[in-house]
């Protein structure tokens, strides 16, 4: 470890300068050789760095939104060239390159903090071996070794021993009863942070390897701080536990604002967002225009969540524009104009009314309380012109029974006992 912390030397002094300019002001408050003053100078250098990496949190999260959007695609080239490698690669860079992604911007946070840490580590390391490094000169270096956080001194591990615990001036005990809790604390926060990513911000609706790879380290993650906690002086596990505490309230304040789509945590953010925007009647600032405006633009893209607050939006009268504002639609503004009076939802479409048998076959009726007479087509008894009532057939005086031509008016009737349609003469009877 001496070996890694000696490549980071170089950032050792600004980071011992940062911590004693924090000790300054918190000493004249709480006193210079008290464990507030110098543990509160920890968590202030925890909170100066993290403000400086934001800007590279930002690109974590588009760069990790990014590759969550790539896994289809990069799982169809693994698969089309799983037996060559050297093709795969390729292909891969190539995909990156037409994308403008970058798998390494996912780390830069980590690996931006890792010098802080080393070099933190390097000077609580000097503390403890009674050693001045940068501008930590012997007084301050005393002071340094007086302090205790809840009994531990800021430069002891856990696994030190006895001796060496008593000579900064406390108990074994104490100190392994702080350093556990400690952590226990910094893995519990690791795991949350990690779980909460997992289970509220991650694309429900594609199933790829990236996935395990994020569950495996949930898991791995947490186990590894614990291991190697063990060997952190409690000034690192404070700086550790706060810089994990910082990410988890980042990651709940990313999740709660501009989620992942296709999430649960976009489906939780997209129903409050229909419920302001119904109410009031717009969106409120920039971030939820772009967001109305990333929806709009999606067009047939869109997925369950997003399909679902466009139809809200439409049942309430109003309507998402490209431009990521919301405006009342054209169909509550003309139902409107006809009543007089405002409506909170496009209008009812009329399903016309289910006609009779004999409605439909007389040509429609009309309306009732129309003043018109009805008027009928079908051709039925009472309808039958007069004359041809009256007419007789040629051959009926006589006595004769004549046939009616086919494609008559009227339809001839079966006798009793006799089949419909065309008889068969009946055969000469033999004498």
């Amino acid at each position: 470890m001496d070996t890694i912390a000696s490549l980071f030397s170089f950032i050792t002094t600004p980071v011992s300068w940062v911590i004693v300019q924090f000790h300054t002001v918190y000493g004249a408050i709480f006193g210079p050789d008290t464990g507030w003053a110098w543990g509160l100078s920890i968590v202030s250098l925890v909170i100066l760095i993290r403000i400086c990496l934001i800007p590279l949190f930002v690109k974590q999260i588009k760069a990790t939104r990014a590759m969550q959007t790539l896994q289809p695609e990069m799982k169809k080239i693994q698969e089309r060239y799983k037996n060559d490698k050297q093709r795969q690669s390729e292909e891969m860079m190539k995909l990156y390159k037409e994308t403008g992604t970058n798998p390494l911007s996912s780390c830069l946070p980590i690996l931006a903090q890792s010098p802080f840490f080393f070099a933190l580590y390097h000077v609580l390391n000097s503390i403890a071996s009674n050693d001045t490094i940068g501008v930590i000169n012997q007084s301050l270096l005393q002071s340094a070794q007086k302090a205790h956080i809840f009994g531990a001194p800021l430069a002891a591990k856990f696994t030190d021993s006895a001796d060496k615990v008593a000579a900064l001036d406390a108990s074994l005990t104490n100190v392994r009863i702080i350093t556990a809790v400690m952590i226990i604390l910094m893995s519990a926060s690791q795991f949350y942070t990690q779980r909460q990513l997992m289970t509220k911000n991650v694309d429900t609706t594609v199933k790829t390897p990236f996935m395990q790879q994020q569950k495996m380290l949930m898991y791995i993650f947490p186990v590894m701080f614990a291991v190697f906690g063990i060997n952190f002086p409690v000034g690192v596990l404070v700086y550790w536990l706060t810089t994990n505490v910082w990410t988890m309230g980042q990651q709940m304040y990313v999740i709660h604002n501009n989620p992942t789509p296709g999430s649960k945590a976009q489906a939780s953010y997209l129903e409050r967002l229909q419920k302001h925007v119904t109410h009031h009647g717009k969106t409120r600032n920039r971030r939820e225009r772009a967001i109305v405006k990333a929806i709009v633009a999606k067009g047939r893209d869109r997925n369950e969540f997003e399909r679902k607050f466009i139809n809200t939006l439409t049942k309430s009268g109003l309507a998402a524009q490209a431009d990521g504002t919301v405006a009342k639609s054209e169909v509550a503004a003309v139902a409107t104009a006809e009543d007089g009076t405002p409506t909170t939802g496009a209008p009812k479409r009329q399903q016309p009314k289910r006609q009779s048998k004999s409605q439909r076959q007389s040509g429609g009726a009309k309306p009732a309380g129309d003043s018109e007479p009805k008027t009928t087509t079908s051709l039925s008894k009472s309808d039958e012109p007069s004359d041809a009532a009256d007419a007789k057939p040629a051959g009926a005086a006589n006595g004769k029974k004549t046939a009616s031509k086919p494609g008559s008016g009227t339809r001839s009737k079966a006798q009793s006992g006799q089949r419909k349609g065309q008889q068969r003469p009946k055969s000469p009877s033999k004498k």
